[in-house]
């Protein structure tokens, strides 16, 4: 079984309200999912983005190529830097929660990323983008707990 999974995320302000936005597509299938946050970073919902494409397949096996506008997270995969990031605890590196529900669902799969333009006239990438944001503007987002938990702690350590 093949599956491609288009994916993006938004954030407006940086942190701030975000959301993802999710294509699945697999011959005659096609679903798309989206999801808003009041406070999180661009990266994370581009990584949530992924994790939630993945938590879709129902059967383990599955060939997966992911399509990201995110450097970030294709980066981190094909060049591997994430399974260094694991050796480290993930020393000084951002959103090892959602990293390692990632790794967690890829080990179910042969899943492999291509890096796409984003803005750039790629119709699921567009698409993407279009639920990332509507996502982002709804009114009652979901909390991003993790990352709030993460935020405050920060600004306890520098008395923010």
């Amino acid at each position: 079984m093949k599956v491609e999974i288009f994916t993006d995320g938004a954030s407006k302000g940086n942190p701030g309200p975000g959301g993802y936005g999710v294509i699945l597509r697999s011959g005659k299938h096609y679903k798309e999912l989206s999801e808003g946050f009041r406070r999180t970073t661009n990266n994370r919902m581009e990584l949530l983005a992924v994790i939630k494409g993945l938590e879709e397949l129902k059967v383990p096996n599955v060939d997966v190529m992911v399509y990201s506008d995110s450097k970030y997270v294709v980066d981190a995969v094909e060049k591997k830097w994430v399974l260094g990031w694991v050796k480290t605890g993930f020393k000084d590196k951002k959103n090892p929660d959602l990293w390692m529900r990632f790794l967690e669902l890829s080990r179910l799969h042969r899943v492999r990323f291509t890096w796409v333009r984003g803005h750039d006239g790629h119709p699921e990438n567009e698409r993407c983008d279009q639920l990332a944001v509507a996502a982002s503007l709804q009114k009652d987002l979901k909390i991003d707990a993790v990352y709030e938990q993460t935020e405050k702690n920060s600004d306890q350590l520098f008395n923010r």
